[in-house]
């Protein structure tokens, strides 16, 4: 599913408001609910977020530079590995180092670590090459076909995004329209 709209419509606060770290930036839901699989999760704290099957990898390819690429990925390696090889290639290299694109793989390769059912992606193109941003949407089609990983995609690069997506969504000022 991807979420399209307008700088300050409101879609990297819905997904703060379903990782359940909009909370820690003094902000909160104040109308409805949020769920997932049944439960009700709004409320809960991020790691319980994540223990329930739900990562975000937010936008800006945050890595911890100063460890090298296995030092950020400390479970799952086998499987972020096979989806981005490259990653093996530069295990030992700092993550500061890496290219744009480099980092975005590490940033969603961390987010697969714990074997989510959601992944929510923030901006994964932005800054990068039109060629990597492909690679990483073919990559991201790969995980979704074979390890039946739901994706929860905002994107500014809309006709990208929507032939990816099997839904769309706009927001606008906080409100899907």
């Amino acid at each position: 599913t991807t979420l399209l709209g307008a700088n300050g419509a409101g879609k990297t606060t819905t997904l703060k408001a379903i990782s359940g770290i909009l909370r820690a930036e003094r902000g909160e839901v104040c109308k409805g609910s949020i769920e997932f699989d049944g439960e009700r999760i709004d409320g809960l704290p991020p790691h319980e977020i994540v223990k329930r099957g739900i990562v975000q990898v937010f936008e800006g390819r945050r890595v911890v530079e100063h460890l090298t690429v296995e030092g950020n990925l400390t479970e799952g390696i086998d499987l972020v590995y096979s989806y981005f090889p490259v990653l093996k290639e530069r295990r030992s290299q700092q993550s500061g180092y890496l290219s744009g694109g480099e980092q975005q793989m590490l940033a969603i390769g961390r987010g697969l670590m714990s074997r989510p059912k959601l992944v929510m992606l923030d901006e994964p193109s932005l800054g990068l090459a039109p060629m990597l941003t492909e690679e990483i949407f073919r990559i991201v089609r790969r995980l979704v076909e074979k390890e039946r990983i739901a994706v929860l995609l905002v994107e500014q690069n809309a006709a990208l995004a929507l032939d990816l997506a099997d839904h769309g969504y706009v927001i606008e000022t906080g409100r899907i329209v």
